[in-house]
């Protein structure tokens, strides 16, 4: 990405949020400079491509200002640094959620699963039909361990649009993100160990932690710069930690994407510390601006990042098919995999390598893009419509879930049960941390095709939530 479209997206994205009120005048432009370490150009550059945009006016001899009939939403809260690592959360609530999941008639806004109906994945179902009558006896025979050589060429040729290069052979394909993750922290930790992690944060990967007996840091997060790199600097200062875990691009649940000069700064954090990066970028390709955003990877030129992905949130979870680029943890990651799965199934495998060779991809994720982005856009007026005052909704720029913090008297856990009645699922806050903050706080999917039941089970959330609030007076404050 162009630096100045990188400033500009920092910039926009927090202007929506309401980091500015309407009519503030916005950093000088030479402040900006000075702070992101860029020319004067690059920054009048930005303010010229967000004056478009229509988030910055230009006023002579005064500055830049946010126009005045922005009325922003305001951002979800950072919370406090933890003071020590903990131990996690226990598995019973995740585990009904998936149970949850399983109701086929359940409004469902709780999982991460993509819009798998869209016409443009048609090609692939073609794919894996024509697969499964073509392959024969070959492919029921044990593949490489390290997947088949026409998808991992096809890989190599997609982290080009990630910003950095690969051969086919520094990768493994694994059974979903989730090995991948779990390989990479097998390959770096020991029971007891310390990872810090970005907070709020994807459940699954606590699970893993939690699984491989280790203890958690839980680094806040800005729902638009992202990870603290203050609070994660006096963590690495105090305690022995074994590896940094984040998802640098439209993170989940915030679904922020770190400006390039803070993934350099965090990238020079770790080698001071000499600790490794495990690097989710499982929504990197469904970022909203194009072209898509650096992963952190991109900027590792020591093999200390390892890269987790899949396409269980682009294409399908189904497939299971994901990957890990394990840099200079390759071997190691290699023989845990064998150990653990062996190969993953090759007919899958084959079928996305045709879909990818074909051309169909690049069509498919500008489809995707365009409807997450207009979905989140729907789901954010009907929350700002039907939700509690006080509400406070981030701005994602990328993937397919929202991120809302409630007042403090909405409690998500007391909320589950009463909206399980009506068949309607959410994800509550307090799966997304190792020590179970985020009582107040929800994910919401927008991924799916709506329909008139998703803004009916909206208010119903709304009305519901305000009953909570009646129910605990004393500690209704936003």
């Amino acid at each position: 990405m162009s630096r100045y479209l990188d400033l500009a997206n920092a910039l926009g994205s927090r202007i929506e949020q309401g980091a500015y009120n309407s009519g503030a005048r916005l950093p000088s432009v030479r402040e900006l400079s000075t702070e992101y370490r860029v020319s004067l150009t690059t920054v009048q550059q930005a303010y010229r491509w967000l004056e478009v945009a229509g988030l910055a006016q230009a006023r002579p001899r005064s500055g830049w200002y946010v126009p005045a009939t922005l009325r922003p939403s305001a951002l979800p809260s950072m919370v406090s640094p933890d003071p020590r690592p903990v131990d996690l959360s226990e598995w019973g609530q995740v585990q009904d959620l998936l149970e949850l999941e399983s109701a086929s008639e359940t409004v469902q806004l709780g999982r991460g699963m993509p819009d798998v109906e869209t016409p443009s994945l048609r090609p692939l179902q073609i794919a894996l039909a024509r697969e499964g009558r073509h392959a024969g006896i070959p492919s029921l025979h044990y593949n490489d361990i390290q997947g088949v050589r026409a998808l991992r060429e096809e890989l190599a040729r997609l982290a080009v649009e990630a910003g950095y290069r690969l051969s086919p052979d520094a990768l493994i394909v694994t059974t979903g993100c989730q090995e991948a993750l779990s390989c990479a922290v097998r390959a770096l930790c020991a029971p007891g160990d310390i990872v810090a992690i970005a907070s709020p944060s994807y459940h699954g990967m606590m699970q893993i932690l939690k699984e491989n007996g280790l203890q958690v840091f839980e680094i806040p997060s800005d729902p638009i710069q992202g990870i603290s790199l203050e609070a994660l600097e006096l963590a690495l200062e105090q305690w022995p930690v074994k590896a940094i875990q984040l998802i640098p691009n439209a993170s989940n649940p915030l679904g922020y994407i770190m400006p390039e000069h803070r993934k350099l700064k965090l990238l020079q954090l770790a080698q001071r510390f000499d600790i490794p990066i495990i690097e989710d970028d499982i929504y990197g390709d469904l970022a909203y601006c194009w072209p898509r955003p650096h992963a952190l990877k991109a900027l590792d030129h020591e093999g200390r990042v390892l890269l987790c992905s899949s396409f269980s949130k682009t294409l399908a979870p189904g497939l299971r098919i994901g990957w890990i680029a394990p840099g200079r943890y390759f071997d190691k990651v290699l023989r845990i995999k064998f150990t653990s799965s062996g190969p993953t199934a090759p007919l899958p495998q084959i079928a996305v390598a045709k879909f990818l060779g074909g051309g169909h991809y690049p069509v498919h994720l500008r489809r995707m893009r365009r409807q997450y982005q207009r979905q989140r856009d729907i789901m954010s007026e009907w929350v700002r419509r039907y939700f509690p005052s006080g509400t406070r909704i981030s701005h994602p720029q990328g993937g397919f879930t929202l991120w809302i913090e409630l007042p403090d008297a909405c409690d998500t856990l007391a909320l589950d049960p009463m909206l399980r009645e009506h068949s309607i699922a959410i994800a509550y806050g307090t799966i997304f941390s190792a020590s179970g903050k985020y009582r107040n706080c929800m994910r919401l999917s927008h991924a799916s095709a709506f329909s008139s039941r998703t803004e009916w089970a909206i208010q119903q959330i709304g009305t519901m939530l305000r009953t909570i609030m009646l129910a605990n007076p004393e500690d209704h404050h936003a």
